[in-house]
């Protein structure tokens, strides 16, 4: 799901909460200055689910990353903190972490225990729970032939030892295994609460308990606007500022701007000529991004799709350079590669630069038609009318109609937007109800695989269906029996990236930039690059 910020991620940092607290912080009466402890954020989609389980869109995260808390957290540039745990060990081999909890509570007064842990991590990998985003716990003892419905959940590797001990047992060495910790989807979850609300449990703000700085109040499930309070119950709540952070969605750049002008929002994003607007600027901030966006092809449903070159065309007919600088203007870079740029590093050789593949992914028109020509006479066909979907959003839009001017310059190929709010545009994506989709992914963990994982055959997240047997084999191999060889899961991660840049198996469109204006008087507000972007547990406001 997940984005932003220049940094080299070949060793983790691990602080102490002490350290964190500190952040942005200049003295202890600044944080007191304030009458108003209310922050008001924009956010251009809607909130989808609190359920822990099922979210998988970045508005959702975010929400759960600020009202809930695992055994560890980001901090900024991806830096990892101590969170409910307050130690852990690791086996010699890698494969066992055992974490030792700090004592905690649930909104309700429940105790926070290491089985809250289990329940969680056991409900997520439960084919019936049907969660997309399981395959992260695919390293966890168990959890494969859990989720194909082949062991009972109770069998996963992972269990409490009293009740503030978790002891975790992996299949193998997983260098980044904490940093998938950190994200929501690792989060405890209180059974009691799980079960009491059945369906409905995560889909309005009551229907959910709460373990983190603040707790969500004022969502029914469908309103665009929602309020996190403080948490009196959270470990750490004397060390949060804020009384409350408003979220609003607002969708137009515009109608945000003003509001923010008018001194409605503290934080919104820009978008367009806005930027150049506001470069100079005193609130201005350009926060760059671990997120790309890119093209999926439906081969499913576009039997034509299967045919490499048809995706090839469609790749090299987008001219990326003349869309991020003339149409986007956010700051924004051209993807030459599906995983993001300043990322991931290996003696000092930025993954994607190193895979990049400019063949496919730099603007050419004679080619593009060449092979589209080729692929409509290889699949019978003279012409095809296509969809192309993405969101209701004001980048989603001008995304859509810039790419429906570039694919229409392939000989006999006529393209029809929709722009749908989010929610609907994620449920017709993983439905496979669509031609042509433009989607984005945001890196959970600073690691190639957390794109590359998306697309091998049985990924939930394929919704194209591209396939590739050697695709499999190498990203297969990145996780497995390469996991402890640093330099060979490198190059078959790369090889991985290469191939399916080479291929077409998804068209990567652009690195997403996000420029924002934040009020001056807004401070100690946490961002990084990977899994949830936004902590808030720090934040306050000096007037």
């Amino acid at each position: 799901m997940k984005s932003k910020s220049a940094i080299t991620f070949g060793v983790i940092s691990i602080v102490g909460t002490t350290l964190l607290a500190a952040c942005g912080s200049n003295s202890a009466t600044d944080t007191t200055k304030a009458k108003n402890k209310t922050l008001n954020v924009q956010t251009s989609s809607s909130l989808t689910t609190m359920d822990v389980s099922k979210s998988t869109d970045i508005v959702s995260a975010q929400t759960l990353n600020n009202t809930n808390e695992g055994l560890l957290k980001f901090g900024t540039n991806s830096s990892l903190h101590k969170a409910l745990a307050k130690s852990w060990t690791v086996s010699n081999n890698g494969t066992r972490y055992t974490y030792n909890l700090r004592p905690s509570k649930w909104s309700n007064g429940d105790d926070v225990t290491a089985q809250d842990f289990v329940y969680s991590w056991q409900r997520i990998v439960n084919p019936k729970t049907a969660s997309q985003y399981a395959y992260l716990f695919d390293n966890v003892k168990n959890a494969t032939k859990i989720n194909a419905g082949k062991l009972s959940p109770s069998q996963l590797g992972v269990k409490a030892v009293g009740k503030y001990k978790l002891v975790v047992d992996l299949n193998h060495a997983q260098s980044y295994f904490n940093q998938l910790v950190a994200n929501p989807q690792f989060y405890p979850q209180n059974e009691k609460v799980v079960k009491k609300y059945g369906s409905t449990y995560g889909t309005t703000s009551k229907a959910m308990v709460y373990n983190g700085p603040f707790k969500l109040t004022g969502w029914n499930g469908t309103n665009d606007t929602w309020t996190m309070v403080k948490n009196k119950s959270y470990w750490g709540a004397k060390n949060v500022k804020l009384n409350q952070v408003k979220y609003w969605t607002v969708k137009d750049p515009q109608t945000s701007l003003s509001q923010y002008q008018a001194g409605k929002l503290d934080l919104t994003t820009l978008s367009g000529s806005q930027v150049q607007q506001f470069t100079k600027n005193k609130d201005y901030v350009l926060r760059n991004s671990a997120s790309t966006f890119y093209l999926e092809m439906n081969e499913k449903k576009q039997p034509l799709f299967k045919n490499t070159k048809a995706r090839q065309a469609l790749s090299l007919i987008a001219n990326r350079e003349q869309f991020v600088d003339k149409i986007l203007k956010d700051g924004s870079l051209a993807s030459n590669s599906f995983v993001p740029t300043k990322m991931q590093y290996r003696d000092g050789k930025d993954f994607a630069v190193v895979s990049e593949d400019k063949a496919m992914t730099s603007y050419n028109e004679t080619k593009a038609k060449q092979l589209w020509k080729e692929a409509l006479k290889e699949s019978g066909k003279s012409s095809i009318n296509l969809n192309l979907l993405s969101d209701d959003t004001a980048s989603g839009k001008s995304t859509t109609e810039y790419l429906q001017s570039q694919f229409e310059k392939l000989p006999g190929l006529k393209i029809t937007n929709q722009n749908l709010p989010f929610k609907t545009r994620l449920a017709r994506s993983s439905a496979g109800d669509f031609d042509l989709v433009v989607s984005a992914w945001s890196a959970d963990y600073p690691d190639a695989s957390s794109f590359l994982d998306l697309f091998t055959t049985n990924s939930s997240y394929n919704n194209g269906k591209w396939s590739n047997a050697e695709y499999d084999k190498l990203v297969k191999s990145a996780s497995g029996s390469l996991a402890n060889k640093p330099a060979q899961r490198w190059d078959a991660m790369l090889k991985a990236n290469k191939l399916i840049t080479d291929q077409a198996g998804v068209i990567p469109l652009y690195q997403q930039a996000q420029p924002q204006l934040v009020k001056s008087n807004v401070k100690g507000v946490i961002y990084y690059p990977t899994g949830s972007n936004w902590d808030y547990s720090k934040a306050y406001l000096t007037k």
